[in-house]
């Protein structure tokens, strides 16, 4: 781990000395990585093709190795040529998002089906073996590099090197509010040197310099030599201003972003339909009614059995621990809010002292958590037992028990207390729409680290927009935050 920080902050220190243009380098960067790791893996597949040729079960198998190696250039050089053509070294999609991944796959099953097409044309016996194999191992191999490409750069662009300078444009308030996104998530790569409003000021309520308005953009973004802008609400009253803006950075090679007012909708809910030439953004409903059918509740009793089950062992170690350091019961039980505001009796292991319900009012002045969340890092409450189970979310695998009877889910926003639920707003309220789960969101999101706000608007894109492949990206990415447990305490 210490060498691969050494190596990003090497990156990072060679960029800010590079006498070439950030933004250059950086595409320079990204794309020599790209095409170097899809070169390597598309590579290895045919070596792996060949070399594991023997585990399927294709006759006519004994010449591959002749016919790969007159083959193999060709099938790299044109592997490689259908990744460009589309588009899976486009810029705009190698930072986040699934477009990448799935232009991948495209091309790949592409090259395949003209690989295919063109040995049955020809009469030419490509091997059945080695076929399937360097297609399915190159998919993976590629779809893996390309992650490891993504994270190095993430990482590399957090310590604020190989950046896009960028301008945000619209009204003072969503400037700053896409700023602060745009800091947050440093990885992304972006970098806000100023802003464009119309608003009368020096700066925005955020700090943010104001460079000019909307009528001077073109040759703000030119002065400042900014690679993107980022359209706001409130950047233009009509249709016509924006094609106009358009097509004035036309000529500019300036990536242009527009942020609607559709933010924390899934991308699954929405579908453009050209009507009328109007480019009309066609909503499905928010889907927590949906959360609540059989498939969820199927999935949950599945899992939660499993579970159970799975982590029998490890649970009766820790009940034993935790008698044998003081004790008390080795349950602890809480009435929590859950789905509709209905209360129910959540379970955790005790990780604190027997007598913590009653010390809490002393620590209250102590408070580190966000909104009615009561959080300390060093809490003297917690016993020593205490103190490792929470570190691995240990103590929430009782829980398991909550989400097999119903009472939570596996998947879903935390289970509040009924004194929290007191001061929720309406945006909060919200949360409750859903069963709570034993992770969501926020837990794979940052959290203790989250702000109240950010919690909020995590668990409520969770409500609007819950599908069961999300809810399997969240388990997954669990496992990662419990392993590396940072805002755990």
């Amino acid at each position: 781990m210490t060498t691969v920080s050494a190596q990003l902050d090497a990156v990072a220190q060679a960029a800010s000395t590079s006498r070439v243009p950030v933004t250059v380098l950086s595409k320079r960067v990204q794309l020599t990585a790209l095409y170097v790791g899809d070169a390597l893996m598309i590579s290895l597949a045919l070596i792996v093709a060949v070399m594991a040729r023997g585990l399927l079960p294709f006759p006519g198998q004994d010449d591959t190795l002749l016919i790969m190696q007159a083959s193999g250039p060709f099938i790299v050089v044109g592997w490689l040529v259908m990744l460009r053509i589309f588009g899976a070294d486009s810029l705009r999609h190698l930072r986040a998002g699934a477009m990448e991944y799935k232009r991948v796959l495209m091309a790949t099953a592409a090259t395949s089906a003209l690989l295919g097409i063109t040995a049955y044309l020809m009469k030419y016996d490509f091997p059945r073996a080695a076929f399937v194999l360097m297609f399915t191992f190159g998919s993976f191999a590629l779809l893996l590099a390309r992650y490891a490409r993504r994270k190095a750069m993430g990482a590399i662009h957090a310590r604020g090197a190989l950046t896009t300078p960028l301008v945000v444009a619209g009204d003072s308030g969503h400037v700053d509010a896409i700023a602060q996104v745009l800091r947050r998530e440093s990885w992304l790569g972006y970098r806000v040197i100023g802003a464009i409003t119309s608003d009368k000021v020096a700066y925005t309520p955020g700090g943010l310099p104001v460079l000019g308005n909307m009528s001077e953009a073109v040759s703000i973004i030119e002065e400042h030599e900014a690679e993107a802008v980022f359209f706001a609400e409130g950047s233009f009253n009509a249709a016509s201003e924006f094609r106009h803006m358009a097509w004035e950075l036309e000529e500019h090679d300036i990536q242009m972003i527009v942020v609607p007012a559709i933010t924390d909708t899934s991308a699954n809910r929405l579908e453009v339909r050209p009507v009328a030439g109007l480019p009309l953004v066609d909503v499905e409903r928010p889907q927590a009614l949906a959360s609540g059918r059989w498939v969820k509740r199927t999935f949950d009793v599945i899992g939660s059995t499993m579970l159970l089950i799975a982590s029998a062992p490890v649970m009766a170690i820790v009940a034993l621990a935790i008698k044998l350091e003081d004790g008390g019961p080795v349950f602890f039980r809480q009435r929590r809010v859950g789905l509709k505001g209905e209360e129910f009796e959540c379970l955790k292991f005790r990780s604190m002292a027997v007598d913590a319900e009653a010390r809490l009012a002393e620590l209250a002045h102590l408070n580190e958590g966000a909104g009615p969340l009561f959080k300390m890092t060093h809490d003297p409450r917690i016993t020593r037992v205490g103190r490792f189970i929470r570190r691995f979310s240990i103590d929430e695998l009782p829980q398991f028990w909550n989400a097999l009877v119903g009472n939570m889910s596996l998947v879903g926003p935390r289970p509040a207390l009924a004194s929290e639920v007191a001061h929720y707003d309406k945006d909060a309220r919200r949360r409750l729409d859903v069963r709570p789960g034993l992770t969501g969101l926020w837990q794979v999101s940052g959290r203790s680290d989250l702000s109240w706000e950010d919690t909020v608007r995590l668990d409520n894109y969770y409500v609007d927009n819950w599908s069961m492949v999300q809810d399997l990206m969240i388990l997954g990415k669990t496992a990662r935050a419990v392993v590396a447990p940072s805002g755990a305490y």
